[in-house]
């Protein structure tokens, strides 16, 4: 998968994708990543159980790439804050992602892992191809599909790269934390 992929994936639905009814607080349901015909882009759906054992039977499902059973919880409004906070590593995860650069990509890598451990995100799926190692994470609170691209660090790497988060997080220790030095641990769903 090449750098310049569309990750652009929206967040969680409040709705069945199929059947436009709005899912209930604690329903369960299943979010899915399709790719278009060209490979070149991916966007999320949310089905109810119901419709998604319909599309299960659908011999069309080719452009099925991932999928995973998530539960839907109603998402409390935010208070906005008045103090201007330093950039959490949630936010500087987005704007890495936003910008999508490749120098990133290590650094995207060790801050999903972060927000991780710190169950702000979960790991869902995990897809590999000869080239590529992709992970798919889930935000516990709204539901937003992360998936992030697994460089394959060397364990002498990583000294550098969370001296690098530490810097934009604002921390003075650059001493790497031992839950901050594990990855993530994904288990993959076979989707035929």
């Amino acid at each position: 998968m090449g750098i310049n992929d569309s990750w652009n994936i929206r967040p969680r639905a409040n709705e069945c994708s199929k059947t436009n009814q709005s899912f209930q607080d604690g329903e369960s349901f299943y979010a899915a990543i399709f790719k278009d015909n060209n490979g070149e882009t991916y966007s999320r759906l949310d089905f109810s159980i119901k419709a998604w054992e319909e599309i299960l039977n659908n011999k069309d499902k080719e452009s099925l790439f991932s999928f995973w059973r998530s539960k839907f919880e109603e998402e409390a409004p935010v208070k906005a804050k008045e103090v201007v906070e330093k950039e959490s590593a949630e936010s500087i995860l987005r704007r890495l992602i936003d910008e999508n650069e490749e120098k990133s990509e290590n650094a995207r890598y060790i801050l999903a892992a972060m927000l991780e451990r710190k169950r702000i995100l979960k790991p869902v799926d995990v897809k590999e191809d000869a080239n590529s190692k992709m992970l798919f994470y889930e935000h516990y609170k709204s539901g937003e599909a992360f998936i992030v691209r697994d460089p394959l660090l060397n364990l002498s790497e990583l000294d550098a790269i969370q001296e690098e988060v530490s810097s934009w997080l604002g921390t003075n220790d650059s001493t790497p934390k031992k839950e901050e030095t594990t990855l993530p641990d994904c288990t993959s769903q076979s989707i035929s």
